[in-house]
């Protein structure tokens, strides 16, 4: 009779496991640590294979191939998402239409495009905790061994310049990637529960803010500041961990002290300090980014409505250069509309972090995690002051991260709740006497 019940019971509950898209996943995972970490530029050999294009492609047909077993669908996909693929749409009909150069700045958007598909599979496959673990964790120890590759091989070399391609090339865009991933190190090393880890992670954070110093990028200093800040409010005084604002203090010293020496030189020179040919040079650079964004904001009062495509700002600014403002890269690039479209992509993030704030019920780790994303983002919202980081993907990715974690939550929290009755009370077992045993001995079913 039990097993009668069991069978009956069974087949009123039937479970459907969802896809767990393992392959998808590790493909997905394999192109974050491509486009992060840049093997073909420190392991041999490697340079020779387009490993961003062989891993995103792997990772999309393996999701293509899935199609109907995924937990989200793409009627799911957040409104931030549409901002972003009308912000590509209208890039490449800046391109199409570019005043100065059509095929170069149809070729740059279309390489800017592959964070679209990025994008749409961590919101689609991310969708745990462990996992969303597992793509920050890939993103932070890829910019550590970055920085190490990076002072290993170009210790000599002026601010770290060249030493390492793509999107670490430039000494400020490698200060810029540093500083968006150090509060993800932070959140790993206090949720770390193995003494060896917590060590790696301290040596880590030591390296890459090492690295920092030594690119004496003055923005990204001043991007360290602000994060660091934030950081600090939401692990150090909300999360009681005072000891980490004298531990930062005093690593900062200690660094300013080792590797500084560039860094404090650079900020002298602005304030009139230094030797004659450091004044001229901060002058210089001073004098030339205030030109750059005057010219900027002619090539918007000229092109106000597509702009003039991307990456073609540098031919339009004559001394071939980006202005180090992101906004108004983007909108001299793309117009106003791709302006408009690019800080409402980003305000969904700072929505989507504000709606996991208000639940008083999520876990520690969770909410270190979210923590770390605020600090990010507002560390990039003040970074893209002082830089022209409108193309680089780590602030996209770090939206993605809040949404699919938003995301998950909310599914948790649906799962948690017990199913409705008929009329809407939670339903309750029935009680089912079974022959043969006292009337006390009792089963249950459904």
């Amino acid at each position: 009779m039990i097993e009668a019940d069991k069978k009956i019971a069974s087949r009123e509950l039937p479970v459907r496991k969802p896809s767990s898209l393992g392959g998808a996943f590790f493909w997905l995972s394999a192109f974050y640590f491509v486009y992060c970490g840049r093997p073909e530029d420190w392991i041999p050999g490697l340079k020779y294979l387009p490993l961003a294009k062989i891993t995103g492609i792997l990772a999309l047909l393996g999701l293509l191939s899935s199609l109907g077993k995924t937990k989200r669908k793409f009627s799911d996909v957040p409104r931030e998402a549409g901002y972003l693929l009308a912000l590509i749409v209208v890039l490449i009909a800046s391109a199409l239409l570019s005043p100065i150069w059509k095929g170069g700045a149809l070729n740059h958007t279309l390489d800017f495009a592959k964070v679209y598909v990025a994008w749409i599979l961590t919101f689609l496959l991310v969708t745990t905790f462990d996992r969303l673990r597992r793509i920050i964790y890939i993103q932070s120890a890829s910019v550590a061994i970055i920085c190490i590759v990076s002072i290993i091989m170009g210790h000599s070399q002026p601010r770290l310049e060249g030493v390492i391609g793509g999107i670490y090339s430039n000494p400020n865009d490698l200060a810029f990637s540093i500083v968006l991933t150090l509060p993800f190190c932070l959140a790993f090393l206090l949720t770390a529960k193995n003494a060896i880890v917590k060590v790696a992670w301290i040596v880590g954070m030591l390296i890459m803010s090492l690295a920092l110093f030594m690119t004496a990028s003055r923005g990204g200093f001043v991007t360290l500041v602000v994060t660091g800040a934030i950081c600090l409010w939401h692990f150090g005084v909300r999360g009681r961990r005072f000891f980490l604002i004298v531990a930062s203090g005093l690593s900062i010293v200690v660094l300013l002290a080792v590797a500084g020496g560039p860094l404090m030189r650079r900020m002298g020179a602005i304030a009139g300090e230094g030797s004659t040919l450091q004044q001229e040079k901060a002058f210089e650079s001073y004098e030339q980014r205030k030109y750059l964004a005057r010219r900027a904001i002619e090539g918007i009062e000229s092109y106000p409505i597509l702009g003039m495509g991307v990456r073609n700002f540098q031919q339009y600014s004559g001394v071939w250069r980006d202005v180090h403002v992101t906004y108004l890269q983007i909108a001299v690039e793309g117009g106003i509309p791709s302006l408009i479209l690019y800080l409402l992509f980003f305000a969904r993030g700072f929505s989507n972090l504000r709606k996991l704030t208000r639940r008083r019920e999520l876990d520690t780790q969770t909410t270190l995690f979210v923590g770390a994303l605020h600090s990010s983002l507002v560390g990039f919202v003040i970074g893209a002051l002082f830089a022209p980081e409108a193309y680089q993907l780590f602030p996209y990715f770090s939206v993605a991260y809040t949404a699919a974690l938003l995301a998950t939550v909310t599914e948790n929290d649906r799962a948690a709740k017990p199913p409705a009755g008929g009329n809407g009370r939670t339903s309750r077992p029935r009680e089912v006497l079974v022959r043969g045993r006292k009337p006390d001995a009792l089963t249950f079913t459904r």
